[in-house]
């Protein structure tokens, strides 16, 4: 069975497999949510964020709280195994917990698309306007759901079905 599979694995063995992968991409996500959060953290601190719009203001809170949100969920499956083991380690021999980490890592990933989007279109206002930052946000939103969504979920999955391909 692969371990990317979506059924339930056969051993104790694969599931701690796919748990390890699951946090070996997390350490690859987390940076870049992690460094778009400190951006936004300064972000009030600077001269010019008092010349912000309404809307700008919005947008910024909007990514501050996604960012934060995602930071929270992308970051929960490691802190599940350091408050079940605080110096050993515990196997993670739960589906149940593995399936609940990879919801969560998805949900995060998803909590961080929007902050992507949301500081892409503040930081392009803030450049341009808010016109050329909606083109430019929907290009990203676009790119985003095509590389996220629709080639593991669709271009992949064709390759599941003829694995000769």
């Amino acid at each position: 069975m692969a371990t990317g599979s979506t059924h339930p694995p056969a051993s104790d063995e694969e599931v701690e497999e796919r748990f390890r992968s699951l946090l070996e991409g997390l350490r690859t996500t987390l940076p870049g949510v992690q460094v778009l959060f400190a951006f936004l953290l300064a972000l009030p601190f600077q001269s010019r964020f008092a010349d912000l719009t309404e809307t700008q203001e919005n947008v910024y809170y909007l990514s501050f709280v996604t960012a934060a949100i995602a930071s929270v969920l992308l970051i929960a499956p490691s802190v599940h195994q350091r408050m079940r083991a605080p110096i050993d380690g515990v196997a993670r021999r739960s589906y149940r917990h593995l399936m609940t980490a990879v919801h969560l890592s998805i949900a995060g990933t998803g909590a961080f698309g929007v902050a992507l989007i949301a500081s892409s279109f503040l930081v392009t206002s803030l450049v341009f306007d808010d016109t050329v930052a909606t083109i430019g946000v929907t290009l990203v939103g676009a790119l985003m759901t095509w590389t996220w969504l629709y080639m593991p979920l669709v271009s992949f999955s064709r390759d599941d079905e003829n694995p000769a391909r």
